[in-house]
């Protein structure tokens, strides 16, 4: 079945690519000039995704959203704006969009999107926002592998003050671990979910993020790069192929380095990432994270 996507943005040139990328795809595709029009199309036809610029002329993209959730709760959006602020993203987030993406951005990059958001099922595996400032988040995440692609670019808007290398740093190992808690602590099963915490303040960025599962001993990782024999860097690998799992494992060696701090509680189905914005605050000096 073929899916239908609308497009609401007063740009006619990028609509127009737009149009012609999804129809590339296969995609029935309608547009819309503004909020109002794209209203009355989602009135009259069944949508399966709306793409909806932020800033046009009258409505605009999160007004539109934001009373598009008084009366369809389950319709897949991506918002799509050049007005990068954490406001932007929060409210994106507030009212269930399922991705963001920053003008100007790569027609790949929105075919990319798009697919991620046709294989979400809501409302099954929509984000709750508990708390939604810019300084602290709190999210119930599902257990759903294609919610972190999305999560992430939604995430990095709130990190637009940081510098670039730190930003992504800090991005890549919040992603690396809310993949681990999905795929282990959660069984990729969208039932399920993941809690994640954000604190952003002038010094410090803390993230929390707890599994559903029983947790886990450090040194029942053979299969994680952290666990590797000196001189072996690759021997998780070989267990990975035994055990029938997906190439990786370096996850939690990677975020151990990116960030300044990583935290487990006792049961090790919860932890912290604590990254330090101030280079004159004293930074604990360990390698990977205490058992």
């Amino acid at each position: 079945m073929v899916s239908k996507i609308l497009v609401v943005d007063d740009n006619p040139e990028l609509q127009d690519l737009i149009r012609s990328a999804l129809a590339h795809k296969g995609y029935d595709v309608l547009t819309a000039d503004d909020a109002l029009q794209g209203l009355e199309l989602i009135a009259a036809e069944k949508i399966d995704l709306a793409l909806l610029d932020v800033m046009m002329p009258g409505m605009d993209g999160l007004t539109m959203l934001s009373q598009l959730r008084e009366h369809n709760e389950n319709l897949r959006v991506i918002i799509m704006s050049a007005l990068n602020t954490p406001e932007t993203a929060i409210s994106a987030l507030r009212d269930q969009a399922c991705d963001f993406l920053s003008k100007p951005f790569e027609m790949q990059q929105l075919l990319s999107a798009v697919e991620s958001a046709l294989e979400l099922n809501p409302p099954d595996t929509n984000i709750e926002v508990l708390s939604a400032r810019p300084e602290w988040i709190e999210l119930r995440v599902p257990c759903d592998p294609a919610a972190i692609d999305p999560l992430e670019r939604l995430m990095s808007q709130l990190k637009t003050d940081l510098p670039r290398e730190t930003r992504d740093n800090v991005i890549y190992a919040f992603r690396e671990m809310l993949r681990n808690a999905i795929e282990y602590g959660g069984k990729n099963d969208p039932k399920k979910c993941v809690e994640v915490g954000y604190i952003h303040t002038p010094r410090v960025i803390i993230y929390r993020i707890k599994d559903p599962g029983e947790g886990f001993l450090i040194e029942s990782l053979n299969h994680a790069a952290i666990l590797n024999p000196e001189g072996d860097p690759l021997h998780h690998q070989k267990v990975r192929t035994e055990l029938g799992l997906r190439p990786g494992g370096f996850g939690i060696l990677i975020a151990s380095n990116l960030m300044d701090e990583m935290i487990y509680n006792e049961r090790h189905n919860e932890v912290v990432l604590i990254k330090y914005l101030d280079g004159d605050l004293l930074k604990p000096n360990h390698d990977i994270p205490k058992p």
